[in-house]
């Protein structure tokens, strides 16, 4: 599945940059305003952080909802706590795109995350045209050579990687990167099975000086406090945003999240 997710996004990649040179790309990406401090924005703090994402669909749970502005859609999340938010570009699986993107980043002042299938410069210098704060990186479906260079481009343009892990070998290279942002999804992207908790069994490995962020299985309040309570910095959240009330879903998840994440022996 992973693989293919792969393919078609760099497919879709490769069909857009006949139409927008990567010398134009390139261009308008150097020409954004310097990207926001997601360091600052997701640093630990006494309750959890919060990435909503604008989701209109998935592989696993097909269509989620229409959200036929994406603009408004983030202002709301803005409104309701959140600290960053994802918007899903691919297109094939998920509904998305580069103009919800670039949609998004004009109309709220949060760090703004790309969420696709990366897996050529191409598609890092589109996510800062578009004004991308952070571009996403799947350690599972990207060689060692290609991530280190990707993940090179990303901080080049002023850019954070959020750099995806689903194993103990994954976030080692994760840490061997020397990623502030890594996070761990529950969802195995090659089967698409979920193990809400993997976060909990891999947390103690990641090092102190990233930002620990689990991704996936969140639906309700006690899935962000089994999260927080695990250890986890930052939730990053879907579809249980898109398809209720965001404000008051992020109220409650916010409330769930209070207090100290625990840490394992690695914080010690």
């Amino acid at each position: 599945m992973l693989a293919d997710l792969t393919a078609g996004a760099v497919e879709d990649a490769v069909r857009r940059e006949r139409e927008r040179p990567l010398a134009v790309v390139e261009r308008d990406a150097l020409a954004r305003p310097a990207a926001a401090d997601v360091r600052a924005a997701l640093a630990p703090a006494d309750r959890v952080k919060i990435i909503a994402e604008v989701k209109r669909a998935s592989p696993s749970r097909g269509r989620l909802a229409e959200i036929p502005d994406p603009a408004a859609q983030a202002a709301l999340y803005e409104r309701g706590g959140a600290s960053a938010i994802s918007v899903l570009t691919e297109e094939r699986r998920f509904g998305g795109s580069l103009a919800d993107l670039e949609a998004v980043t004009a109309a709220v002042s949060l760090p703004v995350l790309r969420k696709d299938f990366i897996a050529t410069p191409y598609q890092v210098l589109e996510a800062r045209a578009a004004g991308a704060d952070l571009a996403l990186l799947i350690v599972a479906g990207l060689d060692r050579r290609v991530l280190a260079e990707l993940y090179a481009l990303i901080r080049e343009l002023g850019m954070t990687p959020l750099v995806e892990t689903h194993s103990a070998e994954e976030l080692e290279i994760a840490i061997d990167l020397g990623a502030d942002l890594i996070g761990v999804n529950a969802r195995d992207l090659t089967t698409l099975e979920l193990d809400r908790d993997l976060f909990g069994r891999l947390v103690d490995r990641i090092p102190d000086s990233a930002v620990k962020i689990a991704e996936s299985a969140v639906l309700t309040p006690d899935d962000v406090r089994h999260y927080r309570q695990a250890g986890a910095d930052v939730v990053l959240i879907g579809e249980a945003l898109v398809t209720g009330d965001p404000v008051a879903t992020l109220a409650s998840f916010l409330a769930a999240g209070e207090g100290r994440a625990h840490h394992g022996p690695s914080d010690a």
